[in-house]
């Protein structure tokens, strides 16, 4: 397998770790990112791409899945490779102190700076307590909806009452042969255009509401063939084909934890008054998986750490050379790819 060799190695393709790419840009770093998840974008992807942030300098509203889409647009020019669907697993220091990380599917990368960005951790699904049910993981029970096209002319029933539930349940009825949706409580907590469009679609008979209810079993020899469902006091029987618990992603550092960097609460301690490097020289924590004195999980927070690091990090990769920044309104952004943003220059004009 080939090696995969880049300037700077970022775990965690979240916004920070996007924006990460661009402020290397910057330095003519190039930058490859590893993220657990299918797609850029970290949380604001995978879990709210559709909520609004408020708090993102000059946008006074923008949606999540916006702001990722905006900031692979930004970075495009500077060409970052992405190793997707994958986990970093584990990290060797080498003679030169350079590093390489390998995945849980054995992809080798390269580098002499990493950057974890990795958010909250590894985000791993929120199971319901039903016994034997990792029996039927990926035969049948999935917590995470990867390829709608799965479910196409399939009986689906999904659990749970947050915007994920209702929001798959509604684009799945256009998709599957029948959409059950169970929830423990009469009502749901997520967007109220999404509650009133379930209750329409319930109305229509396309959806089937099962409240206030549990699915307490899963049926089937190897592949799901039905669930058991607690009403009250009722426990009965429902066939189908797939069961998609939604209960949200709980946040876990996962293999990160034993790599030996300094661990506080489940965040990686960093040195805040320079350029958030860990205790391992190389290594740097960004966004909101590291913790200093008086830090905030903030995306904004993030893009100012990832900043910081970046200059760090050249200073590391090219020890002889100083690093004079310029102001992208004077010096403009040349990409990898050959495009060149810069402000037209003022005309100079004799009057006569």
């Amino acid at each position: 397998m080939n090696m995969i060799k880049t300037d700077i190695l970022i775990i965690g393709a979240g916004p920070t770790g996007l924006f990460t790419v661009f402020e290397a840009g910057l330095l003519k770093l190039k930058c490859h990112l590893i993220d657990a998840l299918p797609q850029p974008g970290g949380q604001c992807s995978e879990i709210y791409p559709k909520k609004p942030i408020y708090d993102i300098p000059a946008f006074p509203e923008v949606l999540a899945g916006d702001l990722v889409s905006n900031l692979m647009k930004q970075i495009e020019p500077f060409q970052p490779g992405f190793t997707l669907g994958e986990r970093a697993q584990t990290i060797e220091k080498l003679e030169d102190d350079t590093f390489i990380v390998t995945t849980n599917k054995g992809t080798k990368h390269h580098a002499p700076v990493v950057a974890i960005a990795g958010g909250l951790g590894s985000f791993e699904p929120r199971k319901p307590p039903i016994t034997g049910i990792a029996n039927y993981e990926d035969n049948g029970v999935e917590y995470i909806i990867r390829d709608p096209e799965l479910y196409r002319d399939k009986d689906v029933i999904i659990a749970g009452g947050g915007d994920s539930a209702l929001d798959w349940s509604i684009f799945l009825t256009d998709v599957a042969k029948s959409v059950t949706l169970v929830h423990r409580r009469n009502e749901f907590r997520g967007a109220l255009d999404s509650v009133e469009k379930v209750q329409e679609l319930k109305n229509e008979g396309k959806i089937e509401l099962i409240t206030p209810a549990d699915v307490v079993d899963v049926i089937g020899e190897g592949n799901v063939k039905g669930v058991s469902i607690k009403r009250g006091a009722e426990v009965f029987n429902k066939a189908c084909d797939h069961f998609i618990p939604l209960f949200g992603l709980a946040p876990k550092l996962g293999p990160i934890a034993d790599w030996g960097l300094e661990i506080e609460k489940n965040a990686i301690v960093v040195n805040n008054s320079l350029d958030y490097q860990t205790n391992i020289p190389g290594i740097y924590a960004i966004g909101d998986v590291n913790t200093y004195p008086g830090k905030l999980k903030l995306i904004l927070c993030g893009f100012h750490e990832a900043t910081l690091m970046c200059q760090s990090a050249y200073q590391r990769i090219f020890p002889e050379k100083r690093y004079v920044m310029k102001y992208t309104t004077v010096g403009g952004v040349e990409g990898f790819d050959g495009t060149k943003k810069e402000a037209p220059k003022a005309v100079v004009k004799a009057i006569t």
